[in-house]
This record gives C-alpha cells, structure tokens and sequence, in this order.
C-alpha cells in the first residue's frame, strides 16, 4: 500500500477532530490526497452500529459486546473505505481506531485482551497505523471541551462515565504509547489549538518524512 495511515488517539474533549482537520488542510496544501474518516463509523452500516453504541442501547452487552460490535464496524470501514484509500496513494487521517476499543473496552472496561487480540485480526489484519498521535489532556479538562462542544445536548455513553474512568483511560493511552514508541506519539492537547497542530505537524514530519514534505 502506498498511502499513509494516521490515527489520533485521547480521551473526551483532547480536540481529536479539530487537529485531524488542521492536519488533513495541511497535507492537502502540501500535494498530498487526504481522506478523514472516524469511528466507529465512516461507511453507512458503520454509522449504523456508531448510533447504537454512542445511544447506551449496548451497554447492556458489556464490554465483550461492545467490542465485538466496534470491531464489525471497523471491519466495514477498512474493507470499504481505509484499505481502497491506501492502494490509491492516499493519505487516511482516522478519529480513533483500534487503540480505542483496547481502552474503552479492555483496560478500563475489562474485556479480555487476547478476545480483543482475535477481533483485531479479523477485523484490522495488516493494515495497521503507519502513526497513531494521542492527544493527551487532563481530564477536567476535556469533559469541560466536550460540554461546551455539546451545546447543551446529553452526553453520549463514553462521555458521561466517572471522572476517575476517565482518568483510567486517560493513563491507558500513555501506556499504549509508552509500550509502543515506534508509532505512538504523545502531544500535549491542553496547550492552544495552534501549538498543539504545530506538534503534531512535527511528530508526522518526523515520523513520515519521506511523505509528509
């Protein structure tokens, strides 16, 4: 494949759709094709399985069934939107992915790693993130970004969880990254929008320097 992957990674509210779309006008200025995609969603049926999760409706299968529904959902999306992306030389900036469901669902929702292991290769196989940036913020931080993004409306099923949940998530990302230095990088979401797309334009620079420039 000759595209890049690109993940962003973080807890509520880090500013992940802010910084994709500073990042995807970026490259674009730069030559490069840029798709920005999400999850779960980013394909019709997707979107479907996102309206059910970020509804609550699942909570009521546990962590094991959530998982399982974010991983059909992630099947559809690479089969459909990531891999065709990728063979055509374009650039695919994802609002989260696999590292999620092994937060949400694994470290802090208890689901086993290794079931999330198999759901990973069957729905993921090779096509891994070239980079994944997590966008790190303390956590009354990002519940304040996220009620004032929400105008008024209910938080979703993932928002309105514990604060110390929160946190939990929060310190399993940093343990991703830390585990994983080779395609994690950790940016310091809390600083402005500005300082915080000029980190993360370095971290790809650095990272993917044979394509970003």
């Amino acid at each position: 494949m000759s595209g890049r992957f690109i993940t962003f990674e973080g807890g509520e509210g880090a500013g992940k759709s802010t910084q994709i779309q500073c990042l995807a006008e970026r490259l674009s200025a730069a030559g490069r094709n840029v798709v920005v995609t999400r999850e779960p969603g980013g394909t019709p049926l997707a979107e479907q399985i996102r309206a059910v999760l970020l509804s609550g409706l699942a909570q009521r299968l546990g962590a094991d069934g959530e998982a399982m529904l974010f991983a059909a959902a992630r099947a559809d999306h690479v089969d459909k939107v990531i891999r065709p992306a990728l063979r055509a030389g374009r650039w695919v900036l994802c609002d989260r992915f696999s590292d999620s469901t092994r937060v949400y669902q694994g470290v802090a929702g208890g689901a086993d790693a290794g079931m999330l292991a198999a759901l990973d290769r069957v729905a993921v196989g090779r096509t891994q993130p070239d980079l994944t940036i997590i966008l790190d913020v303390p956590v009354e931080v990002g519940l304040a970004r996220a009620a004032l993004r929400s105008k008024g409306n209910a938080p979703d099923r993932f928002e309105r969880d514990e604060v110390a949940l929160h946190e939990a998530r929060r310190q399993a990302f940093l343990s991703i990254a830390c585990a994983e230095p080779q395609r994690c990088v950790v940016v310091d979401a809390a600083q402005s929008e500005e300082a915080t797309a000029h980190d993360v334009w370095q971290a790809v620079a650095t990272r993917l320097s044979d394509r970003a420039a």
